[in-house]
C-alpha cells in the first residue's frame, strides 16, 4: 500500500478542519476595572501582563510579612509578589546606526510561535493612519521629551518610585504605534517597549533593595528548622538577596515573553484535538484491517515511550504537530505559563505530558505541623527528587525533539539543552538565571537534609556549581548599574550617532541613580548629559535644556548654557531662556557674562591705525556682537556687567571706525543705567562705587562723548556739503544745449539775487551753528575732565591689562583723527586763527595730547597749520592771525 496515498486522511477533511479553526471567535478575556475591580471584557492582550495573585495566607510569617510562596517563585508559572510589573530589555547589543539601527535588533514578538496571526490584529486602524505620515513613529513619540521631564521635576528623591511609574507610563502610552518592521515607527516602538520594560525591572530591584534595607531591623537570620521543602525554600528566598533578585531576573523576562505572545494558546488550533497522533492511530486501524505492510515503519504501539523504544517514527503529519505542539509548549515555558502548557496538552490528547511537567512543586505537608484535626491537602511532588533526574536524562537524549529536551532541561536546570533552543539574548539570561536559581536552592535542600537520594545522580557539574552570591548583599543590583555605565561608555564613543530616545533614557536612568547617592562614574554621568544636552540644542527643544544643564558641574554647566544661548538668536525667546535657567538654580550672570564675552571675543583682531583702509559696514558678526548685549539687560541687577561689556565691544568699533555699529550698542545701553547701579550700591549700604564701576561709568561718558563728536562732525559735513551749486554746461554740448544751460545760468543768477537773502543766508547761519556746535564736542573729547579721555579715574581697580592696552591705543587712535577733523572743519569755516590755537592745546603740558602723536602725525599737522598761517598773511595779518604792527 502507498504511504502517500492510502494513510493521510482526506484533504477535504483537513480542509474543514482548518475552515472550523480559521472561523473561531477568539475567546474574550476578563480584566479588572482599574476602578472599580469589575472585569472589563477585551479581546486585545493587555500592555501589562496581569499577574496571578497568591493568597494572602500564604505570605504570612512570623518574622517577615513579604516571603512569597516559594513555590510559585520557583514554578514557571508563578511570579514573586514584589514583582509587580514587567520590562522587557535593560540592554542590547544595539547597532547604533540611525539608518537601520532596528534591523538588526528587532525581532518578531510571536517568532517562538506557529500559527499566531491574531498578534497582528490589534490597533489595525492606528497603523494604517500612521503609516500614511513621513515619519509617525518619531512624530508620535517626540512629547517623550517634555514629559519625562515634567515627571522628573514633579517627583523628588522621596517619590522614587511614582517617579519610576511615570517613566515607565509615558514609555508605554507610545508603544501602541504599529508599522512594518523595516520602517522607523517599528525602530521607535521597539525601542520605547525596551524603554519600558527596563524601567519595570528598576522598579522591581530597587522595591527589593529597599524593603530589604527596612525589613534589616527586624529581621533575623535565625533558620528554623523544618520537614518542607516549600519552607526551606521560603527562608533561602527570605535571607538570600541575590537569589531573591535574581528570581525577579527571571519573572521579569518571563513576563517580557507573556507580553509578547499574549493569550495566544486559545488560538491555536492543532489537527489533533483530543485524540493523540490520530494520524498515526488511524494508520495503524487501516493496517489492521487491511493486513498489508507499509512501506514506511511506523510505531505498532502508542504509549508515549514508543517512538523512542521502538526506534520508529509516528505518522509524518503527527510528527509535525508534535514538533509544533513542543515549540510551542516551550514558548509557554519560557513565559512562565506552565499552567497553560498543561491545558494545552490536554487539549491536544497528550494528557500523560501534561503530568511530566507537574512535578518541580516543593512539597509542603501543613498536617505536620498545623495541629488542626481537619486534614489538609498536601501540596507538591513528594518524589521530586526522581521526577528531576528522569528530567535531566530526557534533556540529554539526542533522540528527542530539541523543543522537548529543553523543555525537560529547563524545569531541571539543564543549562546546554536550554541554550541550543535559545534565539534571542533575552532567552540567554532567561535560561542562566533560572539554572543558577535552581542550582542554589537544591544546594540548599541538600544542606538542609531535605534533598531526596535521587538528586545525587545529577551530574557532578550541576550539583557543584559555585555561584558567589555573599560578595555583597546588593550584588545584582550593583552589578547592573555597572552594565549600565559600562555600556554607555561604549555607545557614546560610537562613531555612529545614537537614536535620541536612547539618550533620553540613559540620561534618566543616570539621573535616577545619582539621585539614590548611588556610585557612579562621574565621565560617563557628564558625558551622557553632554550629549543629551547637545541634541535638545539641536532638536530646538528650548525649554528643557536648562534643567539638565543644571544637573552639570557648576563650571561645565556654566560652559555648556553659555553655548546654548549664543545659538537663541529669537529675542522673544531670551527671557524665557534665562527664566528657565534661573528655575533650575544656574547662575545667570555668570553664564550672560560669558556669552558677551564669548561672542565679542571671537575674531578678535589686534586694534587698527586709523590711516589704513578699513571697511567700516556693520557686517553680521557686527550685528551679533551689537545683539549679544542684550543678554545682561533682563536683570536690572547685571547692568554694571552690561556697561563693561558694552564698552569692551565699542572700543573695538572705535578701533575699527565702525562708528555706525558702537551708536548701535550705546543706544542698547539704558539711560538710566548709571543711576541703577548706584541706586543698587546704595541699597546696600555703600556710599562710594567700586572703582571698577566708577571707572566703566566713565569710560561710557568718554565713548558718549567721542560718538557726540562724531555725530556733529558728520552733520557738518553733510551740511557743508549741500551748498547751491551752479549749473555747468555738459562737455562737448551742442550749440542748442549751451544756450539751454546760458538760460539755466541766467535763472541762477536771478535766483541767486532774489534768494541769497534767505536761502543762503539760512545756510550759511546753520553752517556756523554747526559749525561752534562740532568745535565744542571735538573740544570735549580733547580736553576731556579730570585727567583725560579715556583715563582712568580710580588706579585702586583689579588691573586688567588688556583694557588698558586698549584705552591707550584708542587715545593714540582717536585723539589725532578728531584733531584733524577739527582742524579741517576751522580751515573750511575759514577760522584759522582758531585752527591756530588749536596748537596751543595740543602742546600744552596741562593735557599732554602732544603725547598720542606719532612723528608722522606732527609733521602733517603742522604743515595743515601752515596753510591757516598762509591764508592769515594772505588777509594782511600775520602768521598768528594779529594785525600787523606798522
Amino acid at each position: 500500500m502507498d504511504w502517500g496515498q492510502s494513510e493521510l486522511p482526506s484533504p477535504v477533511v483537513r480542509d474543514d478542519e482548518v475552515t472550523i479553526a480559521a472561523r473561531r471567535r477568539r475567546k474574550k478575556v476578563a480584566f479588572p476595572s482599574p476602578s472599580n475591580g469589575s472585569p472589563v471584557v477585551s479581546t486585545v492582550t493587555p500592555a501589562r501582563s496581569l499577574l496571578r495573585t497568591t493568597p494572602a495566607s500564604l505570605f504570612r510569617q512570623a518574622v517577615t510579612p513579604r516571603v512569597p510562596d516559594v513555590s510559585s517563585i520557583l514554578g514557571p508559572g508563578g511570579r514573586t509578589p514584589r514583582y509587580t510589573h514587567t520590562p522587557r530589555n535593560a540592554l542590547s547589543s544595539l547597532n547604533l546606526d540611525d539608518s537601520d539601527w532596528t534591523n538588526s535588533v528587532y525581532t518578531s514578538p510571536v517568532s517562538g510561535l506557529e500559527n499566531t496571526s491574531f498578534f497582528t490584529e490589534d490597533i489595525t486602524n492606528l497603523s494604517s493612519a500612521l503609516l500614511k505620515e513621513d515619519d509617525p513613529g518619531e512624530a508620535a513619540a517626540a512629547s517623550l521629551f517634555p514629559e519625562f521631564l515634567a515627571s522628573f521635576l514633579k517627583h523628588s528623591s522621596s517619590a522614587v518610585f511614582e517617579l519610576l511609574e511615570d517613566y515607565q507610563a509615558v514609555c508605554q502610552d507610545k508603544v501602541v504605534l504599529r508599522a512594518g518592521q523595516n520602517s522607523k515607527t517599528a525602530g521607535v516602538r521597539w525601542l520605547l517597549q525596551q524603554e519600558s520594560n527596563t524601567w519595570r525591572l528598576i522598579t522591581s530591584l530597587y522595591r527589593d533593595r529597599v524593603q530589604l534595607a527596612l525589613e534589616d531591623d527586624i529581621m533575623t537570620d535565625m533558620i528554623v528548622p523544618s520537614e518542607s521543602e516549600k519552607v526551606v525554600v521560603e527562608q533561602l528566598f527570605q535571607r538570600d538577596a541575590v537569589i531573591r533578585q535574581s528570581q525577579l531576573v527571571v519573572d521579569w523576562l518571563e513576563c517580557i515573553a507573556k507580553d509578547q505572545i499574549g493569550d495566544f494558546s486559545d488560538n491555536i488550533e492543532y489537527y489533533a484535538k483530543n485524540v493523540c497522533w490520530e494520524n498515526t492511530l488511524h494508520a495503524l486501524k487501516m493496517r489492521r484491517k487491511s493486513g498489508a505492510a507499509f512501506t514506511v515503519p511506523l510505531v505498532t504501539e502508542l504509549d508515549p515511550d514508543a517512538p523512542l523504544r521502538q526506534q520508529r517514527p509516528l505518522a509524518d503529519l503527527d510528527r509535525e504537530d508534535d514538533a509544533r505542539l513542543l515549540k510551542n509548549l516551550f514558548t509557554l515555558i519560557r513565559a512562565g505559563m506552565t499552567e497553560e502548557a498543561q491545558r494545552l496538552c490536554k487539549r491536544c490528547g497528550q494528557a500523560w505530558r501534561a503530568a511530566t511537567l507537574e512535578g518541580w512543586k516543593l512539597y509542603h505537608d501543613s498536617n505536620m505541623t498545623s495541629g488542626s484535626l481537619e486534614l489538609q491537602p498536601v501540596e507538591g511532588n513528594p518524589q521530586r527528587g526522581v521526577w528531576k533526574a528522569c528530567c535531566w536524562r530526557m534533556a540529554e537524549e539526542e533522540q528527542l525533539n530539541r523543543y522537548e529536551r529543553a523543555i525537560y532541561a529547563s524545569l531541571s536546570g539543564n543549562l546546554k539543552p536550554v541554550l541550543a533552543v535559545c534565539e534571542s539574548w533575552e532567552d540567554c539570561v532567561w535560561a542562566h538565571f533560572r539554572v543558577m536559581v535552581d542550582s542554589l536552592v537544591e544546594k540548599d535542600l541538600m544542606s538542609s537534609g531535605m534533598a531526596h537520594q535521587e538528586v545525587e545522580t545529577l551530574p557532578r557539574e550541576y550539583l557543584e556549581a559555585k555561584y558567589d552570591t555573599h560578595t555583597h548583599r546588593n550584588s545584582l543590583w550593583a552589578q547592573i548599574i555597572c552594565i549600565f555605565t559600562d555600556e554607555f561608555s561604549d555607545w557614546l564613543t560610537s562613531s555612529k550617532p545614537l537614536p535620541s530616545h536612547l539618550l533620553r533614557f540613559m540620561s534618566h536612568l543616570l539621573l535616577f541613580f545619582r539621585s539614590l547617592g548611588l556610585a557612579l562614574k562621574e565621565e560617563v554621568c557628564v558625558d551622557v548629559l553632554k550629549a543629551y544636552v547637545s541634541f535638545l540644542i539641536r532638536d530646538e527643544q528650548t525649554d528643557l535644556v536648562a534643567s539638565y544643564v543644571g544637573q552639570l558641574p557648576a563650571e561645565l554647566a556654566t560652559a555648556q548654557y553659555a553655548a546654548f544661548l549664543e545659538t537663541v538668536t529669537q529675542a522673544e525667546l531670551r527671557p524665557r531662556c534665562l527664566q528657565l535657567a534661573t528655575e533650575a538654580g544656574l547662575d545667570i550672570a555668570t553664564i550672560t557674562k560669558l556669552v558677551v564675552e564669548t561672542v565679542r571675543e571671537r575674531d578678535d583682531a589686534e586694534f587698527t591705525h586709523h590711516n589704513q583702509t578699513l571697511e567700516t559696514g556693520t557686517t553680521k558678526e557686527d550685528q551679533r556682537k551689537i545683539d549679544v548685549i542684550d543678554w545682561l539687560l533682563f536683570d536690572p541687577a547685571h547692568r554694571a556687567e552690561a556697561l563693561k561689556q558694552s564698552n569692551a565691544i565699542m572700543r573695538k568699533f572705535l578701533a575699527l571706525q565702525k562708528h555706525n555699529a558702537a551708536k548701535a550698542v550705546f543706544s542698547k545701553v539704558p539711560e538710566d543705567s548709571m543711576k541703577e547701579i548706584c541706586c543698587q550700591w546704595a541699597g546696600i549700604g555703600q556710599t562710594t562705587l567700586p572703582a571698577e564701576d566708577e571707572n566703566a561709568i566713565r569710560e561710557h561718558l568718554c565713548i558718549r562723548a567721542y560718538l557726540e563728536a562724531h555725530e556733529a562732525f558728520t552733520d557738518w559735513f553733510s551740511h557743508s556739503s549741500s551748498a547751491p551749486q551752479k549749473p555747468t554746461p555738459a562737455p562737448e554740448a551742442k550749440f542748442t544745449e549751451r544756450v539751454a544751460n546760458e538760460m539755466r545760468e541766467k535763472d541762477f543768477n536771478e535766483l541767486c539775487v532774489f534768494v541769497c537773502q534767505t536761502s543762503l543766508s539760512a545756510w550759511s547761519c546753520r553752517l556756523d551753528a554747526l559749525t561752534e556746535d562740532v568745535k565744542e564736542r571735538i573740544y570735549n573729547v580733547l580736553l576731556f575732565v579730570d585727567g583725560g579721555w579715556m583715563v582712568d579715574n580710580r588706579q585702586d581697580s583689579e588691573q586688567d591689562s588688556e583694557r588698558s592696552h586698549q584705552m591707550g591705543a584708542l587715545r593714540s587712535l582717536c585723539l589725532p583723527r578728531l584733531s584733524f577733523l577739527l582742524l579741517s572743519v576751522l580751515q573750511n569755516s575759514s577760522r584759522h586763527q582758531e585752527a591756530l590755537r588749536l596748537a596751543d592745546i595740543i602742546s600744552s603740558d596741562q593735557h599732554r595730547l602732544y603725547q598720542v602723536f606719532s612723528k608722522e602725525e606732527l609733521r602733517r599737522f603742522l604743515q595743515k597749520l601752515r596753510e591757516s598761517s598762509l591764508a592769515l598773511l594772505d588777509r594782511g595779518l600775520d602768521p598768528l592771525g594779529y594785525e600787523l604792527q606798522p
